[in-house]
């Protein structure tokens, strides 16, 4: 289970000493308890795919990861590096760039990628769910204007959905869009936008009618539009990587021709878009969860304490069994949900709130467990483990926060 002719204690040694170093070996390592196998039941297309992705992980992002969160960095060069390999557009049609691939095969990416930088990788989710939702809901000019330069990330796209006084209540938005002509007129805020004011397009939905979801529209703006302007940079627990503004519309002219779909759609499209994101941040949780897992088994079996290695305490042991079982278990949900979704499956949009609930609250235990393992070390910067609890924790939160992934699931349970 480790590189041949490395000792375990050297490598702690060197984790310490050069964590960057450290990440690529300990994440590029193959030789993974099958029982944990990320590539378990998967099809020899899938494990490529999974393959290259966690190369790139471990030699473009874990090396740099700290960096990119202690500098706040927006590694955007390494983004373009990645869209190369086709994760700019994962699930976009491949008429406009987009890699054609399923949801699944989605899943299985940024699980791998998000073992190098979770943070880094949770954006790049949430720019494939955008440049989705403008390639399915989009009219062909749209689709050939917007898609094929954010396949390539030579643009970054954002997701601006909420706002100060509507968070889980999504239905009950303020933000206005008074059509004028060929025009629309904007006015109001959305607030922790990930990518705001550093990336190019924004998918924003907005109020084009009265009172409830059916008064929602969804319109796609660009950078520089005259009216729109962005908060100061918020300080984070975590994900760092990726800056969050409050995007801003203050009489805010977009042409008519920049709606998806028809007026009044908005909230539907919102919403389709949510479910696969919430498959998308479950994929990003699960490659923190097993990052950790291996730093915590790693952590054992170096560290002494009275005489003995820490693997040999039975206690430490359950603990670590606990954790990789419940890793395998919120794998297996994502899995099946980022399936449903692909099917197109009646119950796919409760499965995937299912999903985004369970995987997420695990993982998060999962991260918080290897940290404690660590001890006192867990605690240092020097250590990576506590940047992915810090990076896994918004994760509870977004996409819809797990109270209302609660809601969605005993809905479905009960409206029958």
């Amino acid at each position: 289970s480790r590189e041949p002719g490395r000792p375990r204690r050297a490598m702690a040694v060197a984790w310490r000493a050069a964590p960057r170093a450290a990440a690529r070996l300990l994440l590029g390592r193959r030789g993974i308890a099958s029982c944990i196998d990320p590539s378990a039941g998967l099809t020899e297309d899938q494990k490529e795919f999974q393959k290259v992705a966690l190369d790139f992980a471990a030699k473009e992002m874990a090396p740099y990861m700290a960096e990119w969160d202690e500098k706040e960095i927006f590694p955007v060069e390494t983004m373009r590096k990645a869209a190369q390999l086709g994760f700019g557009g994962i699930y976009v049609k491949p008429d406009v760039g987009g890699s054609g691939l399923s949801r699944l095969d989605t899943s299985i990416i940024f699980e791998a990628l998000s073992t190098g930088c979770t943070s880094t990788t949770a954006y790049m989710s949430i720019h494939n769910m955008c440049v989705w939702m403008i390639d399915t809901f989009g009219n062909e000019e749209q689709r050939r204007r917007f898609c094929p330069s954010l396949c390539s990330m030579e643009k970054f796209a954002s997701y601006c959905l909420t706002e100060p006084g509507s968070g889980s209540d999504a239905a009950s938005l303020l933000t206005t869009a008074q059509k004028k002509g060929d025009t629309y007129v904007l006015n109001g805020s959305k607030a922790f936008i990930s990518g705001g004011g550093d990336t190019d397009v924004y998918v924003v939905m907005c109020r084009t009618g009265g009172p409830g979801p059916k008064g929602i529209s969804c319109l796609v703006l660009e950078k520089g539009m005259p009216g729109l302007s962005f908060g100061k940079k918020e300080k984070k627990v975590g994900w760092n990587s990726q800056p969050t503004r409050a995007v801003i519309f203050e009489d805010c002219v977009v042409p008519v021709g920049n709606r998806l779909g028809a007026e009044g759609q908005g909230f539907s499209i919102a919403m389709q878009g949510l479910n696969g994101g919430r498959i998308n941040i479950a994929s990003c949780s699960l490659g923190a969860a097993h990052a950790s897992v291996l730093l915590a088994q790693e952590h054992l079996t170096v560290r002494k304490q009275f005489g003995e290695p820490l693997a040999s305490n039975q206690y430490l042991q359950f603990g670590l069994a606990e954790m990789a079982t419940r890793l395998v278990a919120a794998r297996l949900m994502v899995r099946n949900a980022a399936r449903a979704l692909q099917d197109g499956r009646e119950d796919a949009a409760v499965l995937c709130s299912m999903a985004k609930l369970f995987a997420t609250d695990e993982c998060f235990g999962i991260c918080n467990q290897a940290l404690q393992m660590h001890g006192g070390y867990g605690y240092l910067k020097d250590y990576a483990v506590q940047q992915f609890v810090r990076d896994i924790r918004v994760h509870q939160i977004l996409e819809g926060t797990n109270e209302v992934m609660r809601m969605i699931v005993a809905r479905n349970l009960l409206q029958g």
